[in-house]
């Protein structure tokens, strides 16, 4: 990657869909003992952290010390400035989630003999490196606000806000703790769990409305199939916090059979499948079912996709029958493929086609034959190859900016196959 303008202008290109809660982007730089550090944040009015680092111009997923040091200094510098200023008050303080709620940062740092850990080689290991970065931040990044006292406000305020979300979901968490407890379950009352208690072997149908839910409660294998119907449209998580999110009755039963917690709370030891399928239409509605629920994994529990946990079902798209002979496509070209091997080498055969029009319309028999038989359903598995282009498609689709999304629809519109009109 090249820019124009360093990392200051990738921050502002990772912004580009997002409103700023300044209008600079905050730059640091320091060097020490021959090695270099270069920080650029900018605060947007989301709620999602984007950070992104490199070492030697080698990307660092994982992290490593650079970053560990990026986010101590950064809540050091916001807490102490917040207490200096007066706006933070009667022992408040705030967490490293709070002050990086709504960031956009890039840390690039060179260095001789970078020691890269894990398997990948995507977490930088030098200690060192730490101290530099740390150094640089606290400096920098406490003269900036000295000099410019106003976005100092800013972004306090911002994480001030965070603090009190981040409360009221404590609260909202607990709230929901205690309910189940004093229910006596902690499973959510609409799912069909499975005898199997193994992770490994088990897997979860997510299921856009009620009739496929009961389709497909009849069709699936008990011994290692659950099902979690949902109704109604979910909650834009990108326009939301977590308290919300404890609070909204299509999402706590997601939270609840996974098990695993969401956010910071996440654990992934504690998912209770390790195969976690979204089953919608497929159709605009169905799309947008997926998209939510995807907007959901990746902003609240981003390890489910990392691991490679989440699937999207893919239902057939058209239906074939000749006499007693069924076949089920899933394109446009397999339909044409198949209808001609049926119609016979004379061509003459009359083969019926029909559209598929919904999960709930299938029998559990066709349900379970085409699209949740381990030996011939398809799945698409979900991975996330780059993040920051991730964060980048859900900001245009779910965010709060109209005029991106509009770009996006008139730039791609020549591409869709299958709308329902």
């Amino acid at each position: 990657m090249y820019y124009e303008g360093g990392i200051r202008a990738f921050v502002s290109f990772i912004n580009k869909n997002k409103t700023p809660v300044h209008d600079e982007v905050i730059y640091m730089k320091g060097m020490k003992n021959g090695s270099t550090a270069e920080v650029a944040l900018q605060y947007n009015d989301g709620y999602s952290e984007v950070l992104a680092s490199f070492a030697n111009n080698i990307h660092t997923p994982e992290g490593g010390m650079h970053e560990t040091g990026f986010k101590s200094a950064l809540t050091k510098v916001i807490n102490a400035y917040g207490q200096s200023s007066g706006l933070l008050k009667n022992g408040e303080k705030m967490s490293g989630e709070d002050c990086r709620e709504g960031l956009t940062a890039v840390i690039s740092v060179k260095l001789e003999n970078p020691q890269f850990e894990g398997q990948t080689k995507a977490k930088l290991g030098n200690s060192e490196i730490r101290n530099l970065v740390e150094t640089v931040v606290n400096e920098k990044l406490t003269t900036f606000f000295e000099e410019n006292p106003s976005v100092g406000k800013k972004i306090i305020e911002k994480s001030m806000m965070a603090l009190r979300a981040r409360e009221a979901a404590k609260k909202a968490r607990e709230n929901v703790r205690r309910k189940n407890a004093l229910e006596g379950s902690t499973l959510p009352g609409k799912l069909q769990d499975c005898n199997e208690r193994d992770p490994a072997l088990t897997e979860i149908y997510i299921v856009e409305g009620d009739s496929a839910g009961g389709s497909a409660r009849q069709g699936r294998d008990s011994r290692f199939q659950a099902i979690l119907p949902l109704w109604g449209k979910m909650l834009n998580v990108e326009k939301a916090r977590a308290d919300k999110i404890y609070n909204n009755d299509k999402l706590a039963p997601v939270i609840t059979a996974l098990g695993a917690g969401i956010g910071d709370d996440f654990d992934i030891s504690r998912l209770r499948y390790h195969k976690v399928i979204i089953m919608a239409d497929a159709d605009v509605d169905g799309s947008h079912i997926r998209t939510l629920l995807l907007t959901f994994f990746f902003r609240f529990m981003r390890p489910l996709i990392e691991h490679g946990f989440v699937y999207a079902a893919q239902p057939p798209l058209f239906k074939l029958e000749r006499g007693k002979q069924v076949k089920y496509a899933f394109s446009d070209a397999e339909r044409d493929k198949l209808s001609a091997e049926m119609r016979g080498p004379d061509g003459k055969g009359r083969v019926e086609i029909s559209r598929n029009k919904g999960l709930g319309e299938m029998d559990f028999q066709e349900l379970w034959e085409t699209t949740m038989n381990p030996e011939t359903r398809i799945l698409k598995r979900i991975n996330l190859t780059d993040a920051i282009k991730a964060d980048e498609i859900f900001t245009i689709l779910m965010g709060e900016k109209v005029e991106p999304r509009r770009e996006y629809i008139e730039r791609n519109a020549k591409y869709v196959q299958n709308l329902d009109i």
